[in-house]
């Protein structure tokens, strides 16, 4: 079945959607994902319902059908392994790569993809921490939680982000803080919920709940 870029990138979407909200998603979720119209979204939904990679009900939300998840859960291991790619064999920073990404990832050769993977070690996890779906689709499961839900004296080491906006990205970077950074929390402010943080080499920051919620770490 050939789709349309269009038609890969809702898939996609909702591929996240169900992961960050729940088994079936609103429509309403889709439109704001897409940054698109409730109209276009609904007529989006009804070509992919036909072409059965959806299954959709007015009022009831969306799910993915069996194809339908492989076709996004394909799209996100070949925009994961561009992005370790573009990172570690051309250099490009952890900020840089998502929007090139983007577009490597509607490439439709499944050796390409096969030969990229092993010339690239067979890698686990992308350059923002995300897992990289296997050829079946497995994604590997990781112990984490939020920074912002670790308690004072917790310890651990970056993992991921939630939040893979290049400004984010770019923010961490300028407090010295990447995947692979040991931390410990060294106070919870209680008025908003701010966070001392003491990085291995030493230094202390003072970060918001916000960049707490969007930074995950391997409690040690």
């Amino acid at each position: 079945m050939i789709l349309t870029i269009t038609e890969e990138n809702y898939l996609k979407a909702i591929l996240k959607l169900t992961i960050d909200k729940g088994e079936k998603v609103a429509t309403n979720a889709i439109s704001a994902e897409m940054s698109t119209t409730a109209a276009s979204v609904t007529d989006m939904l009804k070509k992919l319902a036909e072409k059965k990679l959806i299954t959709y009900e007015k009022y009831y939300g969306v799910r993915l059908s069996k194809s339908g998840e492989q076709v996004a859960k394909s799209l996100v291991r070949k925009h994961r392994l561009w992005e370790v790619f573009l990172v570690e064999k051309l250099g490009f920073a952890w900020d840089e790569v998502h929007d090139m990404a983007e577009q490597l990832e509607h490439v439709r050769s499944d050796e390409l993809v096969l030969r990229l993977e092993k010339y690239l070690g067979n890698p686990k996890f992308d350059p923002h921490g995300d897992p990289i779906p296997d050829e079946k689709g497995n994604m590997q499961e990781r112990k984490q939680i939020a920074l912002s839900d670790m308690q004072p004296g917790q310890k651990g080491v970056v993992v991921g982000v939630k939040d893979t906006a290049a400004a984010f990205l770019k923010f961490l970077d300028s407090l010295s803080i990447s995947l692979g950074t040991g931390i410990q929390v060294k106070e919870k402010i209680q008025y908003d919920q701010s966070i001392l943080l003491k990085l291995a080499s030493g230094k202390e920051l003072m970060l918001s709940k916000q960049v707490g919620d969007n930074l995950f770490i391997r409690p040690k």
